[in-house]
Order: C-alpha cells, then structure tokens, then sequence
C-alpha cells in the first residue's frame, strides 16, 4: 500500500479549511423589529402624499461582504397597517387593498446583493403581496455596522427604498384617483446573531 505525501495531504487539509471558512463567512442577522418599519407613501387624488406603515416585521439577513453575497429574507404582517385612523387601517385591511384575511403576510426574499466597496448598495429579489410574486430591487443606503449602545451587541442598520407599482400585484381600487405608483422606505435595524 502506497502513503500519500505529507505534503499533498496538508494542502488538502488547508484547501478543505478554506472551502468551510468562505462557507461560514457570511454574518448571520435577525431584524430588530422594534425600529424596523416598511412606510409607503400614495399620492391621494394628486392633493396629499398619504402615508402608512407597518408595524410587524420579522426577518434574517446574512452577508458576505469579501465574497459580495447574501441573503434577505422579510415577512411583514400585513394586518399590523396604521395608517393613523381605526376605520382607515379597517378600510386597507379590506378586500380593496390588503385583504389580510386571505393574505395574512408580505415577504420579500432576495439572495443578490450588490456590494460597493464593501458596503451594500442594493438586493434584487421577490416580493409577494396579495399572492402575487414580482421581482423588486431595493435601494440600500446609510449602511452602518457597529456596537448598539445600550444592548452592548452587533448591530448593523439602513435605509431600505423601492418604488413599486400596486397594480402589478392586483391592487387596482382607486386607480388613477389614488396613485398606482407607491413609493416604500424602510428604516432596518438587525442584530448580529
């Protein structure tokens, strides 16, 4: 029985340990869903831009900045809406708008992401909303990573922005009258897990 060289077994130790490293590279986070709130904005009957928010999201999100990748991955309750109004957040849960009670949840999954310089810049992925599943490119901007003050852990935030067309998903009450375009920003806070 022939031995394999010491040599070319500790360059396939080291080449195995390179391939696990770059495989657990990628920062794992969980969203803070406290300071983490999608707003969209509608322009009402070309008098007001109207705004509204949601108040439930929950979601992961990992990152590779040397390599360039991640992965997103949001729900967003949709029957947490507040638009500032009872009878308001009823009427956007109804069969018109949101129709939570068919289509408790939004998600949106990305898994390209766009790196400048090692920052973020933006996420192609797909949204789903009403059933509907559409590809969305979100805009990342003010990416910070640091220690959160107060909790004394790894934190990292943004501001998240894409303009979609509700129409496109099968939103149609109210078209031309209440704007189709809907703008989206979302302040995103996560912590390292």
């Amino acid at each position: 029985m022939r031995k394999t060289p010491w040599k070319y077994t500790l360059i396939a130790s080291l080449l195995a340990g390179l391939t696990a490293t770059s495989a657990l590279a990628a920062d794992s986070y969980t969203l803070d869903s406290r300071h983490t709130f999608p707003i969209f904005e509608v322009n009402h009957m070309g008098f007001s831009q109207q705004r509204g928010r949601f108040n439930k999201t929950e979601g992961k999100v990992a990152l590779d900045a040397k390599a360039g990748t991640g992965k997103i991955d949001i729900r967003i309750d949709s029957a947490s809406i507040d638009m500032g109004l009872d009878d308001w957040d009823k009427h956007m849960k109804g069969e018109d708008f949101f129709n939570t009670e068919k289509f408790p949840a939004m998600t949106f999954a990305a898994d390209k992401i766009d790196f400048q310089n090692g920052t973020p810049v933006s996420a192609e992925g797909t949204l789903t909303l009403l059933g509907v599943s559409k590809p969305v490119k979100l805009n990342i901007a003010n990416y910070r990573c640091g220690i959160h003050l107060m909790l004394r852990k790894q934190a990292c935030g943004a501001e998240v922005s894409a303009t979609i067309k509700r129409s496109d998903f099968g939103m149609m009450k109210y078209i031309p009258v209440v704007s189709d375009e809907v703008k989206i920003v979302i302040p995103v806070e996560a912590f390292k897990d």
